[in-house]
């Protein structure tokens, strides 16, 4: 699934504990749902002894994340944030990051991010003893300026430069773009073009 299931965007979680540690990692189990109401979705492995991971306990305990973009700028920040450190240390000092104060969430966004995304636990689904999906419901977004448009304000995916997740060690950028418009049944039929799924 994982080296054909791709690229996968990447959601680096930031997290509070507990204690006021923050964490940060990387997850590329990682999806937008609906739009209304704004719910995406992460999925969060256990560490192979069961136990929650800091990210999976510390959204179960605080009710609270955040989801930033990861740019090309801060692939390699990210992969540190990757790194299997303690729980009381923080990611974001280890690579250098900035951690921000949510607007409505008890724990930080990155500022170096082009976007982040502050959320409340909307749902956990716990689908095996190994795997937890959690949904969070959007509450507040942030936008690095130079990233929108200024004629639209939609984001342009130029500015933002995300990259995604392949397989195994690999990752793409989003830089590799072209556009195809979905064309109108009628379209499709004046071409002649019928498909047969018999």
């Amino acid at each position: 699934m994982i080296g054909t299931i791709v690229p996968r965007p990447i959601a680096w979680v930031t997290t509070i504990s507990p204690d006021g540690v923050v964490n940060a990692a990387p997850y590329s189990f990682f999806n937008c749902l609906s739009a209304d109401p704004p719910i995406l979705a992460l999925g969060v492995e256990n560490r192979p002894d069961r136990t929650f991971k800091d990210t999976a306990y510390n959204i179960r305990m605080t009710e609270c994340f955040t989801v930033n973009i990861v740019d090309r700028a801060n692939v390699e920040a990210m992969a540190v944030t990757a790194a299997g450190f303690a729980p009381e240390v923080d990611e974001l000092e280890m690579a250098g990051l900035t951690a921000i104060p949510g607007v409505k969430v008890a724990c930080p966004r990155i500022a170096e991010a082009p976007v982040s995304f502050e959320c409340e636990r909307y749902l956990g689904i716990e689908i095996s003893s190994a795997r937890e999906i959690i949904l969070g419901r959007i509450v507040m977004g942030h936008v690095r300026e130079d990233v929108l448009d200024p004629a639209t304000y939609y984001s342009d995916h130029a500015r933002l430069d995300a990259i995604g997740r392949m397989g195994g060690n690999g990752y793409a950028g989003t830089l590799d773009y072209f556009d195809l418009p979905t064309p109108s049944s009628d379209d499709v039929l004046k071409r002649g073009r019928t498909f047969d799924v018999t």
